[in-house]
């Protein structure tokens, strides 16, 4: 198969933006974990880190709900750079957001957002806000119209039951989707191992370090430095990225020349 890759135009991974969240919000893994304090059912506000284009779909799972409290999860859209917002935020999405020009979102069910289940929700180039998960398997068009003029950030309160949330991969900013496991040929002799960009001493961290998870796998632990600093990646995609496209996936500055052994398949 062809591969195809990502140019100039990507707008790059998505994530929350670090910045911008509710008082009882703590984001970890890369800020692609959001999780609101259990003694609340508000101040759980979340922003997209970047601009989100017509109809891309940002792809969540419901880690943990609380029964004790009535209501879910809110997702919409907001015209409103997070970078400029003001802390500490609005309590809630609705009505405290939703009162003010440049903000869309709705409400969905406890039924739609048990814990475990996976939501997609996305914007037409008609400003229609669209919903889905995969236990329902139904599409839900909800009766917002959002101004589709200008730049949109997604916008997610972390309600009621829903606590935990965590960001999915599969990029499809592009309109391309990037299949990592056809970037390297098999092989039954060697296979690469890659140490670090900067070395083996760089892999070395302490307790204290929070654990990134890999922003390509979504799977395992990032564990290689790069020479821009990001530690985003995992050994395995690391390889992969460096070959494909030679570049951090956070920032595109160069990721150097790296160090491998070359050492016999077992």
């Amino acid at each position: 198969a062809e591969i195809q890759t990502c140019g100039f135009l990507c707008l790059g991974p998505m994530m929350f933006h670090h910045r911008a969240v509710g008082d009882r919000i703590h984001l970890s893994h890369g800020c692609r974990h959001a999780k609101r304090a259990k003694g609340t059912f508000r101040d759980g506000l979340v922003f997209s880190n970047r601009p989100v284009r017509v109809n891309e779909r940002i792809r969540l799972r419901i880690e943990n709900v609380i029964g004790r409290w009535h209501g879910a999860l809110r997702v919409g859209f907001t015209n409103v750079n997070p970078d400029s917002r003001n802390l500490p935020l609005p309590k809630m999405a609705i009505p405290d957001l939703t009162c003010t020009p440049g903000h869309w979102a709705t409400v969905l069910d406890e039924t739609f957002c048990k814990a475990g289940t996976e939501l997609e929700f996305w914007r037409s180039s008609k400003g229609n806000l669209y919903v889905s998960n995969n236990i329902l398997d139904e599409h839900r068009l909800l009766p917002k119209e959002i101004n589709v003029r200008g730049p949109l950030w997604a916008m997610i309160d972390l309600y009621g039951q829903t606590c935990s949330i965590v960001l999915l991969g599969r990029c499809h900013v592009c309109h391309i989707t990037i299949s990592f496991s056809l970037l390297l040929p098999s092989s039954d002799i060697l296979v690469p191992q890659l140490l670090s960009f900067y070395g083996a001493s760089c892999l070395l961290m302490t307790d204290a370090e929070e654990q990134m998870i890999c922003v390509v796998c979504l799977d395992r632990q990032a564990q290689n430095p790069l020479p821009c600093g990001h530690c985003c990646l995992c050994l395995k995609c690391s390889f992969k990225i460096f070959k494909s496209f030679g570049t951090c996936p956070l920032c595109r500055q160069s990721m150097g020349t790296p160090v491998i052994n070359w050492v016999a398949a077992p």
